[in-house]
């Protein structure tokens, strides 16, 4: 099965800040921009117009102006970015030095701000990726998963230390992941239409 999962559009006025789950606005035109880019991409590659977004805008946003071209758009929860509890919305400058630092020493296993560790990301995005079936799908996501699953389509564990991941992809990249036939998961909750 292949995914091909784009990074949402860059957010506004995010500069500086631990972004996460916090749900930012896009510009529109930048969602129309990422829209237009998958639209001709599933029309030249023939696939199927069903596009897999997260709940936040910066996601969901591109989903429903595809949503009013014809495409099916599924919104899975599970495809968020890594929840950063109360870190998340804050300039990174007003998060302590020392919670920085624990995070980085226990980077697997802490949960920065009280949210989501890594090792928790990761079986996340594992669970999604065994509802899907063996076809080809597209989707919108955001980096700190799009990183968990290129690691995990990789067959690489979780990495233990801060220096071992990866940097973010570019807003609006295309990354296209290839995932091994696993049988199929036992009562997959449906997803929620745009």
């Amino acid at each position: 099965m292949t995914l091909y999962i784009w990074r949402h559009p860059k957010p506004l006025n995010a500069a500086g800040l631990c972004l996460g789950q916090t749900d930012m606005g896009v510009d529109k035109r930048k969602l129309r921009r990422l829209a237009n880019q998958i639209q001709r991409f599933a029309r030249r590659n023939g696939l199927a117009k069903v596009i897999w977004v997260s709940p936040l805008q910066r996601s969901l946003g591109v989903g429903r102006i595809l949503a009013q071209r014809g495409f099916r758009c599924e919104v899975a929860p599970t495809l968020a970015e890594v929840d950063f509890g109360n870190w998340d919305g804050r300039p990174w400058q007003h998060i302590p030095r020392a919670e920085i630092d624990l995070w980085c020493e226990r980077f697997a296993d802490h949960a920065p701000g009280g949210g989501e560790n890594l090792r928790q990301l990761f079986a996340r995005v594992e669970r999604w990726l065994a509802t899907l079936a063996d076809t080809p799908h597209l989707a919108v996501g955001h980096a700190g998963w799009i990183n968990a699953a290129r690691l995990l389509t990789a067959g690489r564990s979780v990495p233990t230390a801060a220096g071992d991941w990866p940097r973010p992809v570019a807003y609006r990249a295309l990354s296209v992941l290839t995932i091994p036939a696993a049988p199929p998961a036992p009562w997959p909750r449906p997803p929620e239409s745009c």
